[in-house]
């Protein structure tokens, strides 16, 4: 493990809830998901990851997410890199614990025929709690102020 991603090896491996998670916005209907997420490294001074979510109740694929953490050296600062399927790449700029990231968007771009509302910002909050792994996504669209969108609860596969 490169000593750069060390204070994040609490992140590290798969983490799955398979019906736990809760998706909620005021422009859609809420919904119960399920969703695996994997951190992992290959030596080099960063942590790749990967996600993908379904719905609970019928198994429909949803949200598809993958990326890159990269840590600023000497502090507790990292930057999160991500591309959406959804036509959405975005950098989270934010700090790290021994057991918690807070990141928020500091660059978003997206497909020029995407979908509205367009998502202005998101907040990420993701925490480690002995056994578990909790994310909570909160997002500000062109139509709606910062609001929580995601939380989830994940456990070690």
């Amino acid at each position: 493990m490169h000593d750069m991603i060390k204070p994040l090896a609490w992140l590290l491996g798969r983490w799955r809830a398979d019906r736990g998670g809760k998706a909620q916005y005021p422009t859609m209907t809420d919904m119960k998901y399920g969703e695996e997420v994997e951190f992992f490294h290959v030596g080099q001074p960063n942590i790749q990851f990967s996600c993908y979510s379904w719905n609970a109740e019928n198994q429909k694929n949803l949200h598809r997410e993958t990326g890159f953490i990269r840590v600023q050296p000497g502090t507790n600062r990292l930057a999160f890199i991500s591309a959406h399927n959804v036509g959405v790449a975005e950098i989270q700029e934010g700090e790290f614990t021994k057991n918690q990231l807070k990141v928020e968007t500091t660059g978003l771009t997206r497909l020029t025929f995407g979908k509205e509302p367009a998502t202005k910002k998101l907040l990420r909050v993701i925490s480690r709690k002995g056994d578990e792994l909790e994310q909570v996504i909160s997002m500000e669209t062109t139509k709606t102020p910062m609001t929580e969108h995601l939380r989830i609860t994940y456990k070690k596969v």
